[in-house]
């Protein structure tokens, strides 16, 4: 299916909403729409793909921070500088960045910001890394998958060889 557009003026078009398209709303704890969405081309592969290297990226990442945690295991502890001793500093540390690595990660499939505005704001945590795989794999994958099926019929129908035009000037 291809969008329909609108020609408003010489320099103006609009496009008209697309039933390929899936929007989800976020809201607050209240249950008010905060004006932040995340958008979804179903019929766009690069979706699928990108979830693809989420998964990836994300084992990478865990396999990282579970190696920076044996390695700060193997370190003698000591008094720390501030508040926390050496080691608890040290994780902290790799927790922040493993926190980092996984935003940028997760914004891979979800957009710009995408898991900020997922969280509303809130910074990623243990919990909210688990709400946000539950959405993804509630709300956002069975509507892509559906669609691998169309898009591969698509495909097919759009480029077989039942649909190019028979040319007379071509031998058989």
């Amino acid at each position: 299916m291809e969008a329909e557009m609108q020609i408003k003026s010489d320099n103006e078009i609009q496009l008209k909403r697309s039933e390929n398209i899936l929007r989800l709303y976020i809201k607050d704890e209240d249950g008010k729409r905060t004006g932040e969405y995340l958008e979804f081309d179903l019929l766009n592969p690069k979706y699928l793909l990108n979830y693809q290297d989420l998964v990836e990226e994300d084992k990478k990442n865990r396999a990282w921070f579970n190696n920076q945690l044996s390695i700060i295991d193997k370190k003698q502890d000591h008094k720390g500088k501030k508040l926390f001793s050496y080691k608890e500093e040290e994780i902290l540390k790799a927790y922040y960045e493993f926190n980092q690595r996984t935003e940028k990660v997760y914004d891979g499939f979800l957009g710009e910001n995408g898991l900020k505005k997922l969280l509303n704001g809130r910074d990623i945590s243990l919990s909210t890394l688990e709400e946000v795989d539950n959405i993804i794999e509630k709300c956002i994958l069975p509507k892509l998958e559906i669609n691998v099926k169309n898009i591969k019929k698509m495909i097919q129908d759009k480029y077989s060889n039942n649909n190019k035009p028979k040319r007379d000037d071509v031998i058989e």
